[in-house]
């Protein structure tokens, strides 16, 4: 068995994961972390991370920027591996995250989805082949999702960008702006509303005609499993930050 503790034990994606675990024969939760606990478990749930007196195989990370990086001080403090499924970091929240991960394994993705990863390559090899067009990135999500734009249209945009040598530049809005769209941009979109889990479309849009590819998720369960695929893999590695290319490879 594979010993996990939750990062974010009692949010939505932290509850789909321990249900994922519950049906599982390859994991176990052994704790969880969370600022509430309004539930009895057969495992301890910590609000306090210098409390913690579990050592599990591996943690995964569902949460927010500032407690990611708490459980990521404790995992380099005991030497477990670690999959960080939040998104919303700074810069400087990043590098402390490439600075850990010379000393311990970290899987960090903006989205868990195999699917997702699959299109980010299909848009990068489009994106080499419809040069002319315009690119417009649009991500819809539930009301309550803090962070914008998504990690996963920062996968997307990022995927397209390396395939264009990095020329792009990121616009988020345009309201302030009276001038034409550059060729140089990839512009994108924030939705925010109801109980949408997660929908992101990549356009072409090119003179008399378009390209649109959609990916759409129904369920957070992929996401969850996604997560557990991560730690199965990362509890094999050495020191170093892996993504979801590294899985998928």
């Amino acid at each position: 068995m594979i010993n996990v503790l939750i990062n974010g034990f009692n949010g939505k994606m932290g509850q789909e994961i321990f249900k994922q675990i519950n049906e599982s024969n390859e994991f176990k939760v052994c704790c969880g972390v969370d600022r509430s606990n309004n539930k009895d478990y057969n495992f301890p749930i910590y609000n306090d991370y210098n409390s913690i007196c579990v050592t599990p195989d591996v943690i995964i990370d569902f949460s927010v920027p500032d407690a990611s990086i708490n459980i990521l001080k404790f995992a380099k403090n005991h030497n477990i591996p670690i999959v960080i499924a939040t998104t919303g970091f700074s810069d400087e929240q990043l590098k402390i995250i490439k600075d850990y991960s010379k000393l311990i394994p970290i899987f960090r993705s903006g989205n868990m989805s195999y699917e997702v990863n699959i299109m980010a390559d299909l848009v990068a090899k489009l994106a080499q082949q419809l040069k002319e067009s315009d690119i417009e990135i649009i991500e819809t999500h539930h009301r309550n999702k803090i962070d914008s734009p998504s990690g996963t249209a920062l996968i997307l945009a990022d995927s397209i960008n390396e395939a264009l040598n990095n020329k792009m530049i990121y616009k988020y809005n345009r309201h302030e702006e009276k001038i034409a769209r550059s060729k140089k941009e990839i512009g994108i979109h924030s939705v925010r509303g109801g109980t949408e889990v997660g929908k992101h479309t990549v356009m072409f849009l090119g003179e008399n005609e378009s390209f649109e590819i959609t990916h759409t998720v129904t369920s957070r369960s992929i996401f969850a499993k996604g997560a557990l695929k991560a730690a199965k893999f990362l509890i094999k590695q050495n020191a170093g930050l892996y993504n979801m290319k590294d899985l998928i490879d």
